[in-house]
């Protein structure tokens, strides 16, 4: 071998070969390049996992929080008129029919029985005859009613309201007259000395000035308003219209 054949040789030395003959540089590229494909996907992906799951939460954070807050908006005022109840006023009926009246003299003022006999007959109630009271003369009058009949309690509550308000009590036995009972009357008068020789009106007006609730009794007919009975009215002989002074029963 010449020293030319010899050089020639060391110019044209070939590169190293990997197994089939294929070079070792092409094969480690190749591999490199593989790696770094791998190694951008995943980390791709993780970035991509990321946020998806960021996405995932913001929505559902967004859901609850809108599902817990209520919605607002303007307040609305909504005025409910308030209606005054009308005061509640009871109004006792005034009966003056369904039992009869007897009024007995127990005051010392002559001829007031007859008087107020005469006066409650005008004002609309039915009427027996005077008597004289058993008893000894009393200040204010009491009104009894016979609990045997029905409507006698009504019309002794009506006979006291236009006295002004007199109290009203169950008829004991034996009655406060001087035969012990009232007839076929079922409400006794006993006037006091307070009621007696006094107008309806005016006992009405008495009682209504200290505070009462007393119904005062209608005009009799013709508009007038009877301070006593007339003194030719027909009231019965002397005892039984007054038991102090028998001799003032026409007169005055």
């Amino acid at each position: 071998m010449t020293n030319e054949e010899s050089g020639l040789g060391a110019s044209r030395r070939t590169a190293r070969q990997g197994v089939g003959g294929s070079p070792v540089g092409s094969w480690l590229t190749i591999a490199l390049a593989v790696i770094a494909v791998i190694i951008g996907f995943l980390i791709l992906n993780n970035i991509t996992d990321d946020g998806g799951s960021a996405a995932n939460t913001s929505s559902v954070t967004g859901g609850d929080s809108e599902a817990s807050t209520p919605a607002t908006g303007p307040a609305v005022s909504v005025e409910v008129p308030v209606t005054e109840a009308a005061p509640t006023t009871t109004t006792i009926p005034r009966v003056t029919t369904g039992a009869s009246v007897i009024v007995a003299n127990a005051n010392t003022v002559g001829g007031s029985a007859g008087n107020m006999t005469k006066t409650l007959e005008l004002a609309g109630y039915t009427m027996i005859d005077p008597v004289n009271a058993s008893g000894p003369n009393i200040t204010d009058t009491i009104v009894y009613y016979d609990e045997a009949q029905a409507a006698a309690q009504d019309v002794a509550n009506s006979v006291a309201r236009d006295l002004g308000g007199v109290e009203v009590l169950v008829l004991p036995t034996p009655a406060p007259t001087e035969s012990g009972d009232l007839g076929d009357a079922g409400v006794l008068v006993l006037l006091g000395d307070t009621e007696a020789g006094k107008t309806l009106e005016e006992l009405s007006g008495s009682s209504a000035d200290a505070g009462e609730d007393v119904a005062a009794a209608p005009d009799p007919s013709d508009g007038d308003v009877p301070a006593t009975a007339p003194a030719d009215a027909d009231l019965g002989t002397p005892d039984e219209t007054d038991t102090t002074d028998e001799t003032d029963t026409t007169e005055g």
